[in-house]
């Protein structure tokens, strides 16, 4: 085994991936496997991520499994069930989240529009559902004095990205959640759990897709927009985020806790000028 096989060793560790049926999940879960990580999907949509699963499997050993990250009951039967079939929970990726139509601000609208109920429902589902998940299965990982959870921040944090009041929101206090936890876990379980999050910029996904791109797949102007701020001028590839995860899930960076790593082709950096 060479000395990179051995940092980045993600042999037989178990990791538990929410938002599972996404296209950003399931990239960040192929890679997890062909590094030999066993993976377990959860998600709202049971169907969904079943198959989500059975795609995966060529590449590994992976379960796909109903879940509602905003319900503590239900998380902690997942929990055992997960503990019961593989032993243990070495990483979590807290990937599950969205947006609504009416936590967003629309050209033709102002901040005077919008419509607390889907700002509510926004933050609790990007908030909420990552902290849920976190304190369940770090729960874990701190009784076994080992693992990392990885959460999903956004571009819209450190800049505004007009329009997306609720999601911006939450994931700013995904920013801040992140950093604390990783203080609180290092401080009372020890250096052996690790907190960071992921910073992706503009990939094309199910969520965004038509606001990003026209039926005939050209660019939408808010996409136009995004590729001139971007100076690699162009969308990710979402297996572009599996070198950043298998970073921040194995011992390759085991000195790294409460760090936001940027995957955006230098829109975080860039003025525009």
């Amino acid at each position: 085994m060479t000395y990179l096989d051995q940092i980045f060793n993600l042999k037989n560790k178990v990791a538990v991936i929410t938002g599972g049926s996404g296209v950003l999940a399931g990239k960040m879960a192929e890679g997890l496997l062909k590094s030999g990580a066993k993976v377990v999907l959860l998600d709202i949509k049971e169907e969904s991520v079943v198959e989500r699963a059975k795609a995966l499997s060529q590449y590994g050993s992976t379960r796909g499994l109903s879940c509602d990250v905003l319900n503590r009951e239900v998380l902690e039967n997942v929990k055992e069930e997960v503990i019961a079939g593989f032993g243990k929970i070495d990483i979590l990726i807290n990937a599950a989240g969205g947006n609504m139509p009416g936590a967003t601000i629309a050209p033709d609208q102002t901040i005077f529009d919008m419509e607390m109920d889907d700002f509510n429902k926004v933050t609790e589902l990007n908030l909420n559902g990552s902290i849920l998940p976190s304190l369940v299965f770090g729960e874990t990982m701190a009784s076994q004095k080992s693992g990392s959870i990885l959460n999903m921040s956004s571009m819209a944090v450190d800049q505004v990205i007009t329009r997306v009041v609720g999601y911006s929101a939450s994931k700013a206090a995904i920013t801040n959640f992140t950093r604390w936890m990783a203080v609180e876990m290092a401080k009372k379980f020890g250096d052996g759990i690790r907190v960071n999050a992921l910073a992706p910029g503009f990939f094309i996904g199910e969520q965004n897709r038509k606001l990003l791109l026209n039926d005939d797949n050209s660019m939408t102007e808010r996409g136009h927009d995004i590729i001139r701020n971007t100076p690699m001028k162009r969308f990710g590839n979402a297996d572009e985020l599996i070198g950043a995860t298998l970073f921040l899930c194995s011992n390759a960076s085991k000195f790294v806790t409460g760090v936001v790593l940027p995957v955006d082709g230098g829109f975080s950096v860039f003025s525009g000028v």
